[in-house]
């Protein structure tokens, strides 16, 4: 059961989120995200599991956004020693290059956290956040649409899955250990 966005209508959330990367695969992201009584999934591939998260979050909200967010930095702290602290990962993105109001601008998100993956896609929803909340956004995730719960075609299903597709997944049969 997901909980209702804390904020306003148009709050980003994620709602869960996996990743899968290794040596000898290609790293992938799946993504989903709420906003009132909407939401939207996705899955994409990338260089690691957080430009893969990034590029899913990018696919999911290309609707509510009418293009992809330019990331502008990317920074990891550790706010401790040792290998169990807590790391503080700060984004700044730009919004897509379409011009007008919602073209411009740079926004800001920070998420802290144990798992570097998680704070990751949380800082970036929460530089989303803070874009979506600029006047010129106002119903931005509204007039986007994909209510939950709502009739969708098996195509469209298909494209929107969260899951990861096995059969498009290369698998090397051979142990590291033998190598």
């Amino acid at each position: 059961m997901t909980e209702p966005p804390t904020g306003p209508q148009d709050s980003l959330r994620l709602a869960r989120w996996t990743a899968t990367s290794g040596s000898n695969v290609r790293s992938r992201g799946a993504v989903v995200i709420v906003s009132g009584d909407h939401e939207w999934r996705a899955s994409a591939d990338g260089n690691g599991a957080i430009d893969a998260l990034y590029r899913a979050v990018d696919k999911a909200l290309d609707d509510v956004l009418t293009g992809h967010p330019r990331l502008l930095a990317y920074d990891i702290h550790a706010l401790g020693e040792g290998t169990d602290t807590i790391g503080a990962v700060t984004v700044r993105i730009a919004p897509p290059d379409i011009g007008g109001e919602r073209g411009g601008g740079e926004y800001r998100g920070e998420a802290r956290g144990p798992n570097i993956i998680a704070a990751s896609i949380e800082a970036y929803i929460s530089a989303l956040n803070a874009m979506l909340a600029e006047a010129h956004w106002s119903g931005a995730t509204e007039a986007a649409g994909n209510r939950r719960g709502a009739t969708v075609s098996a195509g469209v299903a298909r494209e929107q899955r969260a899951d990861l597709d096995e059969d498009e997944v290369p698998r090397d049969t051979t142990a590291w250990f033998e190598r």
